[in-house]
């Protein structure tokens, strides 16, 4: 049985339907400050009223119901406490740099002649990124890595710590790749956390956040959305999920009219020639 006739003579009748029960948001920081818990959902989500309206003379009283994705939060915020604690103040300009960790032995990385070329000369900004190398002059393009990002030291720690094959060697390729290609563009990297960086400490971000069916207080849900409105991208999670889903509007939501119920005439007149009958019957 046909239910819904959606062949292309009728797509547009129901593409205008479905346009007037859709209305799209644009989140804001503003609205996510405005969250108020209402209780977690299925050991998974967290439900909350939201108010999006953020002029000044709007209700402080939510009125869109949306989920928070309870491990895609926790996770965003971990990150982000990830990345503060990885920078320390640098002497230089007032700008930050990667907290690093010695390597003894140095890691010996094969790279090309350009590769080489870039990283010898560039050697002194890469400080500022977490990397001290020393050059051979053997003829053999070999870098030795001494010092590199504390954040790869961890990951090794974690990884050795499961039983896992060491990767730190794999991360500072990838990383001294991604400086030289970062430097042969003038400003490309200037200001932002590097994306091998990045991926690491999402990584570690992941592994400690709250998981599905984890079930959570009523105090630790409130706890959870304060922190992730302290965000600078709350609504998305270490690798891009979103965060939040709006679910609906308790404005859109009114409630359909009554109607009163149809009088039933074929039965009102039964009862009237009844009542017609008994009356004649009256001396």
């Amino acid at each position: 049985m046909l239910a819904v006739d959606v062949s292309q003579e009728h797509s547009d009748a129901l593409s205008v339907k479905i346009h007037n029960i859709l209305y799209p948001y644009r989140f804001t920081k503003e609205m996510v400050h405005s969250m108020r818990v209402l209780q977690q959902v299925d050991n998974k989500f967290v439900a909350c009223l939201m108010n999006s309206e953020t002029r000044q003379t709007a209700s402080s009283d939510g009125h869109l119901l949306v989920l928070v994705d309870q491990h895609a939060a926790h996770e965003r915020v971990r990150l982000e406490q990830l990345i503060a604690d990885s920078f320390e103040a640098s002497s230089e300009a007032c700008e930050k740099q990667l907290r690093v960790s010695v390597v003894d032995p140095p890691i010996e990385v094969c790279v090309s002649e350009e590769e080489y070329r870039v990283l010898r000369t560039q050697a002194g900004s890469l400080r500022r990124v977490g990397l001290s190398l020393l050059f051979s002059d053997t003829g053999t393009p070999t870098v030795s890595v001494r010092e590199i990002p504390m954040c790869f030291v961890e990951r090794e720690a974690n990884e050795i710590h499961r039983g896992r094959t060491p990767v730190v060697k794999k991360i500072v390729e990838e990383y001294l790749r991604e400086q030289v290609q970062i430097l042969q563009v003038p400003g490309a990297g200037c200001g932002a956390v590097p994306g091998t960086v990045l991926k690491v400490l999402a990584s570690q971000a992941c592994h400690g956040a709250v998981k599905f069916n984890q079930s959570l207080t009523l105090d630790e849900c409130c706890y959870l959305m304060q922190s992730l409105a302290q965000c600078s991208l709350p609504f998305q999670c270490a690798h891009g999920r979103p965060s939040i889903l709006p679910l609906a509007d308790l404005h859109h939501m009114v409630p359909e009219p009554e109607v009163s119920p149809t009088p039933n005439l074929k039965r009102l007149r039964r009862r009237y020639r009844a009542w017609q009958l008994y009356e004649a019957g009256q001396p």
